[in-house]
């Protein structure tokens, strides 16, 4: 029996150390993996199938009034939605805050659909109920089929991976439940004024059309379904510009102002702004200033494209323009120099004061005088606003290079402009005036080429009642640097003229 068991022992021993030997690094390396590791690779899984299938599945071809569009949901951090109007550009709307972002591509116009329009022009008044209809029957079937998509999408994924049918399945339930929240939050966070501020991206000749008058946006708005009528309406105009339906006309009760600054000698500035008086029709151009760079004499031709430019130009100095800058100014045809709060009546009734910058800084040999004499500049400009309110011919708009003296404004007039910073910003100051600096039109001016990334080009257009001369919208309108060819125009209106707000308290108005 020892004899036996002996050969039995040897070779026990034989296998253990051969386990030991050829087992135990494969076991090693084959260690369970983490809880975590798993949920964040099934979760990689999920998004990626669920982007695959949308991706390729997920888009629905639906009419939307006289347009054929295509629908599709995407992945996207700030949500919104976005609509492709090719070839001229896109329109972004805040319209959601959710992981997902719609997006509606605008195909082609369908030319039965649009003829019937043209024919039928009492047709426009029901298609809003149209739209309405067209939208709700395309996000039905975007949201089913969407739904088929990341399901599908997340299981065919799982399954590769896995090799595990109901791990698959889990995949797909996952991506399923991840849709729905998505959708749970976008309609919760639905804003449906959202298309009175639009953002638009593309050919800037065709802002005016795509984005429409800021007047008549505010005015006859009553539900979102309007807007969406009026925007694809205008769509619709741009894709038929062979046919009848009239072209792009502003409202008759809105007064345009564009707001321009900071030029620096840039020549591109001149067309840029000449396309924008010809593109909106606008009625009057203000400019706070730095026109030059050195203020030289030799710089002065440059200043004599401005009588072209197609509107009156209303002119304060800046820093960078000198007291023989402002007297070549003076003597241009169609232009008008305001200074230590001289007043000046255009376009039918707009009344604008203005002051100089009391520095002239043309480089740093230089030195600046500082902040206290722009504040004092500020006083003596407030100064005579309020000589005017008490001659009963009140002011509409202060202007003033440096944001401290027009911040100095502050309660005497409802909108006060200035320049300098190169930064575009916005804000209500404490006695109720409106004070927008504007960035520069000339994108930093020649010397935007020494940096790497140039300044873009930026310049606002003031929409005001013309009855009233209060401001009523806002576009800001921002083009790519030097070489390069973006264009963005952001519609934005005032918190009282938004629809609700209470219309016997117009934007900036302030109280005698």
């Amino acid at each position: 029996m020892a004899r036996a068991a002996r050969p039995r022992t040897v070779l026990a021993r034989l296998a253990q150390r051969y386990r030991s030997h050829h087992t135990s690094p494969t076991s090693a390396l084959l260690h369970t993996p983490h809880p975590w590791g798993r949920a964040l690779g099934l979760l990689a899984v999920v998004l990626l199938g669920a982007w695959l299938g949308l991706l390729t599945v997920g888009d629905v071809r639906t009419p939307v009034g006289p347009v054929d569009t295509t629908m599709t949901l995407r992945p996207s951090l700030t949500g919104g939605t976005k609509i492709n109007v090719s070839p001229l550009g896109s329109l972004q709307l805040d319209s959601h805050t959710a992981p997902i972002r719609l997006d509606v591509d605008v195909d082609q116009l369908d030319p039965d659909r649009s003829a019937a329009l043209v024919n039928h022009p009492e047709r426009i008044s029901g298609l809003q109920e149209e739209i309405t209809q067209d939208v709700g029957a395309g996000a039905l079937d975007l949201a089913l089929r969407s739904s088929v998509a990341v399901l599908a999408g997340a299981s065919a994924l799982g399954l590769a991976v896995y090799r595990r049918p109901r791990r698959a399945l889990a995949a797909g339930g996952l991506a399923l439940a991840l849709l729905t929240a998505s959708g749970i939050t976008a309609f919760a966070t639905w804003n449906p004024k959202s298309v009175l501020e639009p953002k638009f991206s593309g050919l800037l000749s065709s802002a005016p059309s795509v984005v429409g008058d800021a007047r008549n946006i505010v005015s006859e708005f009553d539900v979102y379904q309007k807007e969406l009528a009026r925007l694809v309406t205008n769509v619709t105009k741009l894709y038929n510009v062979t046919s009848t339906l009239p072209a792009y006309q502003p409202s008759p009760t809105t007064m345009r102002v564009l707001h321009v600054s900071d030029i620096h000698l840039n020549p591109a500035s001149w067309s840029i702004i000449g396309s924008l008086v010809e593109q909106y029709d606008i009625d009057a151009i203000i400019d706070s200033g730095d026109t030059m760079d050195h203020g030289s004499s030799a710089e002065n031709v440059f200043l004599d494209a401005v009588p072209d430019l197609g509107a009156p130009y209303i002119w304060v100095r800046g820093n960078h323009d000198s007291a023989a800058t402002q007297a070549y100014m003076s003597r241009l045809k169609n232009v008008h120099v305001l200074d230590n709060g001289s007043v000046v009546t255009v376009a039918g009734g707009l009344r604008v004061a203005g002051t100089g910058d009391p520095q002239f800084t043309p480089d740093r040999s230089v030195k600046p005088q500082g902040d206290d004499n722009e504040r004092a500049a500020g006083v003596r400009l407030a100064a005579a606003l309020r000589a005017q309110k008490a001659a009963r011919t009140p002011v509409d708009i202060a202007v003033a290079h440096n944001p401290i003296a027009a911040a100095r404004t502050d309660g005497e007039v409802p909108l006060a402009l200035a320049g300098h910073t190169h930064e575009r910003k916005t804000e209500i100051m404490k006695r109720g005036t409106r004070l927008m600096v504007e960035g520069s039109t000339g994108g930093g001016g020649l010397r935007a080429v020494e940096d790497d990334d140039p300044q873009k080009i930026r310049a606002s257009l003031l929409y005001l009642d013309r009855d009233t001369r209060r401001l009523q919208a806002w576009d800001e309108i921002t083009l790519g640097g030097l070489g390069l060819s973006t264009a963005e125009v952001s519609r934005h209106l005032p918190e009282t003229n938004t629809p609700g707000a209470n219309p016997s308290k117009p934007p900036g108005h302030l109280s005698p």
